[in-house]
């Protein structure tokens, strides 16, 4: 047996992101972020915080990380759970495509902010009976679902 790792596949590399769905049991609402109006994807739409994996980064890391950096919302990877799986075909910053794992959490410190004002125009939270049409329509699929114990995997442009 041969312990030299294969060379990587950049042709057919996919982007890895995580999103998380903070929600709040006791009020029934979720934590969205709106895009700002220069963003070079889906500008002025609503999502979850979101974002990509650094290289050799865990999954949960990204999440926790990116849950942090946007909203400054402290959540321990333990706490994660998966709500969702998404595979697109090709993406912004993804043209081999991208696969994101959804989480949610019912566990979370501090104060939710917008930490992120150059990317995003405002954070709210959310009656989850009441979430905006005018969202990104992948993570707005993988939240219906979570809330509605719908599909857990879903595939966009294949």
């Amino acid at each position: 047996m041969n312990d030299t790792a294969l060379p990587p596949a950049l042709d057919s590399h996919t982007l890895l992101v995580a999103a998380v769905i903070v929600h709040d049991q006791t009020t029934d609402r979720v934590l969205l972020l709106q895009r700002a109006p220069h963003a070079k994807f889906a500008a002025g739409h609503w999502d979850l915080p979101v974002g990509k994996a650094d290289k050799g980064e865990l999954i949960t890391t990204t999440a926790t990380r990116e849950l942090k950096e946007e909203t400054h919302l402290i959540v321990e990877a333990a706490d994660l759970t998966v709500a969702g799986i998404i595979h697109s075909s090709w993406g912004v910053e993804g043209p081999n495509g991208f696969l994101t794992v959804v989480f949610a959490t019912h566990t979370w410190t501090g104060e939710a902010t917008n930490a992120e004002p150059y990317k995003h125009s405002q954070i709210a939270w959310t009656p989850a009976d009441r979430i905006p049409a005018q969202f990104v329509s992948t993570t707005r699929a993988a939240l219906v679902n979570y809330l509605t114990k719908g599909p857990m995997v879903s595939s966009d442009g294949f």
